[in-house]
Formats: C-alpha cells, sequence, structure tokens
C-alpha cells in the first residue's frame, strides 16, 4: 500500500492539490506480456485508456475523514467492512460545508463494467470470485485511497440458476413487495416515459434522438477510487496482467466464463467538468461553472439528498418482504441508465457560443429544482461562469411541490414550469422528507452511443433503491408528463426531459457482501 494510501479524507472541495504521486506498477506482466497484448483491444483495454485522460484531468484530493477506530488495547484498527456493499459513508470524505451548504463527496472516479455469463457458474466459480475479490481488497483498501468494489446480478443471472426465476431457488430466496406479494423486488428497467422508444410515440429529442436499450447484462462490476491509476491496475489483472498493485498475483480464470460487454468512465470532482470543457473548446464551455462537479453547474452531492445506505435496503426499507437474517436482508435493486447530454441545448447556446433567450441562470435554475420560488436569483452576470452559484439546497418543500409550479401557482408571473427536483420529490421521499434512494451518478465524457461517434458529455447515472417498482415510479414522476398535460405545461418549460437522452438502462440485484459472489450458487 503507498503512503497516500493511509491517508484519509476531506476533499477540500474548493482548492485541489496538486496531482500526488503513486507508484505504477510494471506494464509487463509476471508472464512478459504487455498488459495491452493480454488485453487485446476488447472492453477492459477501452476501459483503461479513458480512464488516462481523466486520470491526467484530475487531482487526487488530500483527505482527512476518521477511517480507523481506536480498539481496546490502544491500536489502530479499520472499521469492519459494511455487509450493504454500497455503505461507504463511514469510508469516505466527512461531510462538509460548501457555501451554506451540506455536501459529501465519494471518490474521484468511478467505473461500471457490464458483463454476460457464458456458461451458468459453479460452486468452484463462486469460490474462485470470492478469492479474486478479496487479493483486491488485500492489495487496495476499502476506501478512496484504495478501491471499493461492488457486484450487482441482472434478471438473466438468475435466470440461469435452476428452475430458473420461477423455479423454487429463486422464489425462495428474491425479496417480494409487500404492497404486491407477487411481484420481486427485481423486475427489468422500462423505458421512461420521455426516452426514445415505441412505447414512447412523438417524444423527439433535438440534437441527441438515440432509441434506448434495455440491456441484458448478467453482472455489473463497480469500481471507485480517488487514483484512476488503481482503477487501470485492477481492470488490466482481471484482464490477465498476472500483476496487482506492482506484485505478482495469478488473475482469476474469466476466459470460459465471462464476456465483457461495456465500461462507463463517471468522475466527481469540484472544477472538472468546466477544465474538460475548456480543454475540448466546447461551445458553453464559459458558462460551465467552474466550482460545480457537474455538467448542468449545480451540485448533486448534498447529504440531504440521500438516504442512509440501511434505508433502501430491501430488509430497512419496510417496502419488502426480506427480514432480518434473509440471504438477501441488506441487498437493494441498483438502476444503471447511460445518459447523453445536450448542454448546447440546456445552456441555450448557438454553435459560436452566442447565448440565446433562455441561457440565463434564473431559467436554469428552475429547470434544474424548481420554481416556488427559484432557490437563487443568481449574479448579475447571468451568464459567465454559469451566472450563480453552484451549491444550492436540496430543500423538500412537499410531494405537491410540482403540482403547485404545473398550475402556476406562486411561480415567477404565474408560468406554468415545472423544475427536476420537485418532480422526483413527488414519490422520491417519506411524507416526513426523508430520502428513499442512494443515488451515486456523476459525469462522463466519451463516445459510447453517439450518432457521430464524436465524445460527448454524459451522465452515468446508478441509483439505490429498495425495488425496481420504486425506481420506475421515481422515473415516471420525473417526467411528470401528466402534470404537464393536465396543467398546460409547454415542453420547454418541463424540467430537464428534453435535454436528456438515456440510451440504455438495466435494473440489478446488488446482494449483501456476505453474498455478493455468484449468489445462491452454493445451493446449486
Amino acid at each position: 500500500m503507498t503512503d497516500d494510501a493511509q491517508k484519509t479524507a476531506d476533499p477540500s472541495p474548493s482548492e485541489p492539490r496538486p496531482p500526488t504521486a503513486v507508484p505504477r506498477p510494471d506494464p509487463r506482466g509476471a508472464t512478459g506480456r504487455t498488459r495491452r497484448s493480454v488485453l487485446r483491444g476488447g472492453v477492459l483495454a477501452a476501459a483503461v485508456a479513458g480512464l488516462e485522460l481523466l486520470g491526467q484531468s484530475s487531482v487526487i484530493p488530500s483527505r482527512n475523514a476518521a477511517l480507523a477506530a481506536t480498539g481496546g488495547d490502544g491500536a489502530v484498527q479499520a472499521p469492519p467492512l459494511p455487509d450493504i456493499q454500497f455503505d461507504i459513508a463511514d469510508f469516505i470524505a466527512p461531510v462538509t460545508d460548501v457555501d451554506g451548504v451540506q455536501v459529501q463527496f465519494g471518490p474521484v472516479h468511478t467505473l461500471f463494467v457490464t458483463a454476460r455469463l457464458l456458461r451458468p457458474p459453479t460452486r468452484i466459480d463462486q469460490v474462485k470470485l470470492t478469492g479474486a475479490l478479496a487479493a483486491i481488497e488485500r492489495a487496495y483498501p476499502f476506501n478512496p485511497a484504495g478501491v471499493f468494489t461492488f457486484l450487482a446480478y441482472g434478471l438473466p443471472y438468475f435466470g440461469r440458476l435452476p428452475g430458473g426465476l420461477q423455479g423454487p431457488l429463486v422464489s425462495a430466496h428474491m425479496p417480494r413487495l409487500r404492497s404486491a406479494a407477487h411481484r420481486y423486488v427485481l423486475e427489468e428497467a422500462v423505458p421512461g416515459p420521455t426516452d426514445v422508444s415505441p412505447a414512447n410515440r412523438g417524444i423527439v429529442k433535438r440534437r441527441f434522438h438515440v432509441p434506448v436499450s434495455i440491456e441484458g447484462n448478467d453482472l455489473l462490476l463497480t469500481l471507485r477510487s480517488d487514483h484512476a491509476a488503481h482503477l487501470q491496475d485492477v481492470l488490466r489483472w482481471l484482464g490477465g496482467s498476472q500483476t496487482l498493485a506492482g506484485r505478482p498475483q495469478p488473475s482469476p480464470p474469466l476466459s470460459d466464463l465471462l464476456s465483457f460487454t461495456s465500461a462507463r468512465a463517471m468522475f466527481t470532482q469540484i472544477g472538472l467538468p468546466r477544465k474538460l470543457a475548456d480543454d475540448a473548446s466546447l461551445p458553453y464551455a464559459f458558462m460551465v461553472n467552474p466550482r460545480s462537479p457537474m455538467w448542468m453547474g449545480f451540485a448533486d452531492q448534498q447529504t440531504a439528498a440521500t438516504a442512509a445506505a440501511d434505508g433502501v435496503t430491501f430488509r430497512g426499507s419496510g417496502l419488502t418482504t426480506a427480514k432480518p437474517g434473509s440471504y438477501f436482508d441488506h441487498g437493494a435493486v441498483q438502476h444503471l441508465s447511460h445518459v447523453l447530454m445536450d448542454l448546447q441545448q440546456f445552456y441555450d447556446v448557438d454553435d459560436a457560443g452566442v447565448p440565446g433567450d433562455d441561457a440565463s441562470f434564473t431559467e436554469r435554475v428552475q429547470y434544474m429544482f424548481r420554481s416556488t420560488p427559484p432557490p437563487s436569483p443568481g449574479n448579475a452576470d447571468q451568464i459567465t461562469d454559469g451566472g450563480g452559484p453552484a451549491f444550492l439546497p436540496n430543500t423538500f418543500q412537499g410531494t405537491d411541490d410540482a403540482l403547485l409550479s404545473a398550475q402556476g401557482r406562486g411561480t415567477p408571473d404565474g408560468e406554468h414550469r415545472i423544475g427536476h427536483l420537485s418532480c422526483l420529490q413527488r414519490s422520491s421521499r417519506t411524507a416526513d422528507g426523508r430520502p428513499l434512494h442512494v443515488r451515486m451518478d456523476g459525469p462522463g465524457y466519451s463516445s459510447m452511443d453517439v450518432p457521430d461517434g464524436s465524445a460527448q458529455p454524459k451522465l452515468e447515472f446508478t441509483v439505490f433503491v429498495p425495488s425496481a417498482d420504486f425506481f420506475a415510479t421515481m422515473r415516471t414522476h420525473q417526467a411528470s408528463l401528466d402534470l404537464a398535460a393536465a396543467h398546460g405545461v409547454p415542453e420547454e418549460e418541463n424540467g430537464l426531459e428534453r435535454f436528456l437522452t438515456a440510451t440504455r438502462r438495466q435494473n440489478f440485484l446488488t446482494p449483501p457482501r456476505r453474498h455478493r459472489a455468484f449468489p445462491l450458487v452454493e445451493f446449486c
């Protein structure tokens, strides 16, 4: 472990520090073959290359979180690893205040790697995967300076188990909805109401009119770290480098078991979207807030916007039949989608970067948040550097907030307008305002699914929720086409929907840590 890997965290988000030097493993594996040749130019090789740009553009934060506890003998001990795989709040930066808003930043880099099984996994495969995950965590500790590793499984995986989805094995262990006991918590994703799909005739996207694909992957591997080089090293090892963290380590035999289908890099760091926009000379670059961690210029890391991990699990949410001690008690549904962002339309600039009538901060902040009232009037200069603050409170104003703004009650000039946040809050929280989801989304920048093959800003979106049904309802409310139709809200005043094109969606089940390696296979 490097010296940096032993530091603990506080992102000091407004003053990024120079990149910390970390030793890079020898580029040749134990067998003498280069890693590039081992990866054979496939999905993992592309992911390694994609992380290179982000690693060069980002900085490694200095963190001061209390990631270790003192035992009774005075020895410093790492906290126990959570059975809820995605429960990393105690392992990352503490909550901090930015411009009066409480936020918490996760690792800078996240990689989503999807795969399909070439055959049903066996008990031997389960043992080998358990060993591979343990090897990663020995080489790279479970913290931002090391690597966080999560595994989740799609419906195709469970369909491969003896008896299939409706067989006795899956049926006996898969939690169900408490409100509808005939339905599993895991159901396949469906096109959102404003996705490009035969199910949504009439939906047209101005710049990226790309149909959504409901993917059929068996497995989703999520890797997170402040160090892009660590994620690259893990990918190379999975691809057969035989070396991990600079030491010989036999790579897991995956060639006859898995086919990797995609890799999507996400980054979250203050100022990084603006830096990439400047470097690429994007026409709206001068309008991206230089302090924002997100492409649209507003932070999305408010602590008030996410639940505690236990509150969204099958057991903890109270919305499913899972009981303490049941096989998937600490599990949750993970939705993954890949979203193209029409930022030129969002910022309302032409190809030469000339702003239009809807380019002002006061317009954009209402699209993102709400109009009852807008959370900030912005700066005197409404255009340059975003025209207003990046960090604004994620305030819950009741489940009828979107309805009131759709009716024009309390909005500027009585306009019928709907804000993205107010729409989500129709069903994303409990009656007393507690969120029922853990979001882990962030910016991306790649050519995946872009019609002309160019690199474009993306939203790499993932969220942990108690059930697929819960997410489907929340996504329908995000669009709020019902309110728009009932109260005459023009398309150009309806949140963020016209700026976003989801090209891929899939739901996965994230099992508890104790069952993360090919769940249920031990019963086969």
